[in-house]
């Protein structure tokens, strides 16, 4: 049952109610939230969660490139950033960026100053989630860089945390669910502007050579098994990598209705144009069990799924 407008705040930004996800995620699949409310500043977002019953889910949504949302919907509000939240100031060796700004913008943006977060320039998201997973790529980590996070929580509360708080781990944080990044602020070592230009065009084109860009995909489906290295955060040197254990186990191109396991990257789900958030469910937990079958290893995900099932699922 979708939630009534009349027991939702009033706000100053925007409401929809029975909003589709579909168009809001990057593997275009998903039912309506209840409801998606983009706040019109920070001070609209602390207001509506203190004044939303504690009983109402919240969900934050970025730009959707790390989510399936199932056939059912969201039951609930989610929470999407938009202007306002996507400022990028610089003093200094110190970025602070809104939770909105995109990572490959905050990377240029750095650049430009001759500041090296270029590990950001890659990652196919905004800060807001960037910080939540401690995503990473080349050997670096928003946990290398990050020195605090300013949040919202779900009672309202703004607070300014430390990175320490967030106990970041490899592709996780402790950040509690329905809590809202609103910003954060990095620091990072000087290089000349050019050479970091360089830098970032050198792993665009490492990336664009090994992964589908042009598909309709959502990154990395399952993270690089653990238990395998001693390298704590540091995901990118594990000795087993997800992709491998996926290729060992003869899924590279395998199918399940309309999605796919990549040909070009066996790590990376893609929706080949008629697939529903189950069949990209189904897909992910059929290579989980065929590579625990094979290897023994059993894959966690690294997509996020939220939302009900739908009919039939």
């Amino acid at each position: 049952m979708i939630l009534s407008r009349d027991i939702l705040p009033a706000t100053r930004g925007t409401l929809t109610p029975g909003r589709p996800m579909a168009e809001l995620t990057w593997l275009r699949v998903g039912g309506p939230a209840d409801w998606l409310f983009q706040p019109a500043d920070e001070a609209d977002l602390a207001a509506f969660l203190a004044a939303l019953p504690a009983d109402v889910p919240v969900f934050p949504l970025g730009v959707g490139s790390n989510l399936i949302v199932r056939d059912g919907g969201i039951r609930g509000v989610v929470i999407r950033l938009g202007r306002g939240f996507n400022e990028i100031s610089i003093t200094g060796n110190r970025i602070t960026a809104g939770a909105a700004a995109l990572d490959a913008h905050v990377a240029r943006r750095a650049a430009t100053a001759g500041l090296d977060l270029t590990f950001l320039r890659t990652i196919p998201g905004a800060i807001g989630g960037a910080v939540r997973m401690n995503a990473g790529c080349y050997g670096s980590y928003v946990a290398d860089h990050l020195v605090s996070v300013r949040v919202i929580t779900r009672a309202g509360e703004v607070r300014d945390l430390p990175a320490s708080d967030l106990n970041l781990a490899y592709r996780h944080s402790d950040l509690p669910e329905g809590w809202v990044i609103v910003a954060a602020a990095f620091e990072a070592g000087e290089g000349e502007p050019a050479a970091l230009e360089r830098k970032m065009a050198d792993q665009l084109a490492r990336r664009d050579a090994s992964q589908p860009v042009r598909d309709r995909s959502a990154g990395s489906t399952f993270r690089n098994p653990v238990g395998h290295s001693s390298t704590g955060i540091e995901g990118e040197n594990h000795a087993l990598k997800a992709w491998k254990v996926i290729d060992d186990a003869g899924l590279r191109g395998f199918t399940l209705g309309g999605a796919q396991m990549s040909e070009k990257h066996p790590n990376f789900m893609i929706n080949t144009g008629t697939a529903t958030a189950a069949d990209l469910e189904m897909l992910g937990e059929e290579v989980r069990k065929r590579v625990f079958q094979n290897a023994g290893i059993q894959l966690e995900w690294e997509i996020r799924r939220i939302g009900e099932p739908g009919a039939g699922s």
